[in-house]
């Protein structure tokens, strides 16, 4: 029996690589311990060291976190101006430890919208990791994927008029190539907290043959048993892309 349950939980059995989640749930869990909304929010910041950790343990060599969309700007201001000092503290505090533990830092998302101190910060934590390998953490903030798509077509659209590619050169190889991040595969598992049982136009591109898990959880509550859990779940799964 322990035999069999190494099997199912090896990554090398699962070949899982790339794991994706839509941190859902800070508000709920504020609400459910009559907590502050800001509280609820500091404590799901919290919780992307414990699930970085475990993803590194676990081996996933890329792990992609749902932090903030392009929506959540229409949230009330205070809540948008206290989510936007948590991300300043994320980058200030964490990351010398992503140095630590060879985890490469990589943001997905129009940021032109955060101060430009918030940039600045983003872009020194970005070169301080840039050479790491063991984890690339790609934090999707200020991201929606209706506008990563419009994006990539933009892009396609200028190279198509500039004749730098032709028409019939689009496939989705191309496509893919002008997204936000490129180099790193298609989601193996996407991985939503929280309970609700949809996308929230995440990543809509990339995860057309992922696989879906949805956890009661809220986001602070996940850990490291709930990942371990969620893989142990993806490995009894038989991707068929497809075919029979």
């Amino acid at each position: 029996m322990a035999n069999f349950f190494k099997k199912l939980f090896s990554n090398e059995s699962a070949k899982i690589s790339h794991i994706a989640i839509i941190m859902d749930g800070n508000y709920r869990y504020a609400k459910s311990r009559s907590l502050p909304l800001i509280l609820g929010h500091k404590a799901g910041v919290d919780n992307i060291k414990v699930v970085t950790n475990a993803a590194i343990e676990f081996n996933i060599k890329y792990l992609t976190l749902y932090a903030f969309s392009s929506e959540n700007w229409q949230r009330p201001k205070e809540e948008v101006d206290d989510l936007m000092i948590l991300l300043d503290r994320y980058l200030d505090n964490d990351i010398s430890d992503l140095v630590k533990k060879g985890v490469k830092l990589l943001v997905s998302g129009d940021l032109e919208k955060l101060s430009e101190s918030s940039r600045m910060k983003i872009r020194d934590a970005i070169e301080k990791t840039k050479n790491n390998n063991t984890l690339v953490l790609n934090i999707a903030f200020s991201y929606g994927a209706r506008q990563e798509i419009i994006s990539a077509v933009k892009k396609i659209a200028l190279a198509v008029s500039n004749n730098s590619i032709k028409i019939d050169e689009i496939n989705e190889e191309l496509f893919s190539k002008n997204l936000y991040q490129p180099d790193i595969p298609d989601p193996c598992l996407l991985i939503r907290t929280g309970f609700d049982t949809r996308i929230s136009n995440f990543l809509l591109w990339q995860i057309a043959y992922t696989e879906l898990y949805f956890v009661k959880e809220f986001w602070p509550e996940f850990n490291r048993n709930s990942l371990k859990k969620a893989i142990v779940n993806f490995n009894k799964r038989t991707r068929k892309y497809g075919k029979r």
